[in-house]
């Protein structure tokens, strides 16, 4: 049996708590993804699934409830840590893209091992690889600004990979893109899963692109009310 990444107990979310205007978000959610799953988060618009996303991610902190990520309890975690955690084992993949703008492909996709204390020469080698795996190679000095948004996706899907984090955490990564713009980007999603191993969470309100998933969680009003393996979608 492959091991257990994100494991997640009774996971409530609150907000405003004490004051009249208390708000629960999440609503005891359990969820368990293991080493290699592409599985999918889906949910309309106000079903809990960013905030989901954003303590999957390491971005906020459950109210109740307890999660491990690696075997590392997330709650015993001080910002500083959380912060390592979050460049080290997790590649976020934005909506928004999220580049930094008047600075080139390569050095966008550098950032994360900058930050990881890489060495000049093996964050350059690295972003060049991870450039090329997406498509990106030629494009390596073009800024945010003079690239496209399928474009601008494949150089933040570089990035999230910079530092081979355990999971990639894809927040309505074909959101902003035309269909065929958002074909290309599902299919490096495949390949990373397929041919990298990656473990994949797909956070989206289509359940198309879910179909596309070994695995479909649905979220509404902060519950899970489905949790299904896809099968027989040609492919896996």
């Amino acid at each position: 049996m492959s091991k257990t990444v994100i494991s997640m107990k009774n996971i409530i979310k609150r907000y405003y708590i004490g004051q009249p205007n208390e708000l629960q978000i999440l609503n005891g959610i359990s969820l368990d993804v293991h080493e290699g799953e592409f599985v999918s988060i889906v949910g309309a618009s106000g079903s809990g699934k960013s905030t989901l996303m954003n303590i999957i991610g390491a971005l906020d902190r459950p109210t109740e409830g307890t999660y491990f990520l690696n075997n590392t309890d997330i709650s015993t975690l001080n910002d500083k840590e959380l912060s390592r955690i979050r460049n080290s084992e997790i590649g976020f993949v934005f909506q928004t893209f999220n580049l930094i703008p008047r600075t080139n492909a390569l050095k966008n996709v550098e950032l994360p091992m900058l930050y990881a204390g890489k060495s000049k020469r093996e964050r350059s080698e690295r972003a060049m690889q991870l450039l090329e795996l997406v498509g990106m190679k030629e494009r390596y000095t073009h800024q945010p600004n003079e690239l496209s948004g399928g474009q601008k996706q494949r150089v933040a899907i570089a990035r999230a990979m910079a530092n081979n984090p355990s999971i990639l955490l894809a927040d309505e990564p074909t959101g902003a893109l035309d269909t065929k713009t958002g074909r290309l980007v599902m299919d490096i999603f495949h390949k990373l899963h397929k041919e990298e191993g990656k473990t994949i969470v797909l956070i989206t309100h289509s359940p198309e692109l879910a179909q596309e998933t070994e695995r479909i969680v649905t979220i509404s009003d902060g519950s899970v009310i489905s949790d299904t393996g896809v099968k027989d979608n040609g492919l896996y």
